[in-house]
């Protein structure tokens, strides 16, 4: 596993947005909007940041600017110092939509990055099984995606990101699309795996609850054209985090009422002519 701490110089964000903003273009329309606008935020190493905020707020511009997939207008992204200018495999993204490819099987799936970096068959097979067991994917490798729950898609969508080692990675609401009680087994899971992978994550969601569970801390945006409207530290231990654990604790719901004011509060002043792509 690549060391995700070693690569940031003393004193500097593993990411670091500063003044950023974005124009989307409706490719269908062409229509243009200012999705993201003078906005900050900086992420330490092996943080856990969690991003909310109101509908057409652009929450998942931001992240595609910071995986590198569309240009700033003006402003800078970096990591570990070193101006963002495209894609990179230090970034690894996981959409909602599992972008798992049909026809191969899941332990194909989960080596495909290290097929196409030309690492040697065994060696990225063997790579693929080691982080297919930590995301809890055991006995399933020859299954094909139409063989597989929503949630174990996911699950291999998140194994084949971690199998590229990357240093950060950026979620884009990637529990959204199943049910209920299979989204809190994976943000249970997820807990686990971005400790013990000292990953840095970015992870967008329109869940209060999802973002506390997950979260080191969240940051809050107003509505678009995005910015950061605060960020709230989330003070429950990692290593004792469950829903169990959390659903019992008063200070639990008093902080998802708080960020709830703030995202309502935020979504409360929208202008309906400047809402961009979510």
């Amino acid at each position: 596993m690549r060391d995700a701490v070693a690569h940031v110089p003393p004193g500097v964000a593993k990411l670091a947005v500063a003044d950023l903003t974005l124009d989307y273009t409706n490719p269908e329309t062409g229509v243009s909007h200012r999705a993201v606008e003078h906005l900050d935020l900086d992420v330490a190493a092996n943080e856990f940041l969690c991003v909310v905020g109101p509908s057409g707020c652009g929450k998942s511009t931001l992240l595609s600017a910071i995986a590198g997939f569309i240009p700033a207008t003006a402003g800078s992204i970096r990591m570990n110092g070193a101006l963002v200018t495209g894609p990179g495999a230090e970034r690894g993204v996981v959409f909602q939509e599992y972008a798992l490819l049909p026809w191969m099987n899941v332990l194909d799936n989960a080596a495909l990055g290290l097929k196409l970096r030309g690492m040697p068959r065994k060696q990225r097979y063997d790579e693929a099984r080691k982080f297919l067991a930590i995301a809890n994917l055991h006995g399933v490798e020859h299954k094909y995606p139409h063989e597989l729950s929503g949630g174990m898609k996911q699950r291999v969508a998140v194994a084949r990101t971690l199998a590229n080692t990357p240093e950060v990675m950026l979620m884009d609401e990637p529990f959204a699309a199943v049910d209920a009680q299979t989204r809190m087994v994976l943000q249970e899971e997820l807990v686990r795996i971005a400790a013990r992978s000292q990953l840095t994550v970015l992870f967008i969601t329109h869940s209060v609850e999802e973002a506390i569970f997950l979260g080191d801390r969240v940051a809050v945006m107003s509505p678009g054209p995005g910015r950061i409207r605060t960020t709230v530290d989330v003070p429950f231990p990692k290593d004792a985090r469950t829903w169990a654990a959390l659903n019992a604790d008063p200070a639990f719901a008093a902080l998802r009422d708080r960020l709830l004011q703030l995202v309502r509060a935020s979504g409360a002043s929208a202008q309906p002519a400047a809402l961009a792509s979510a």
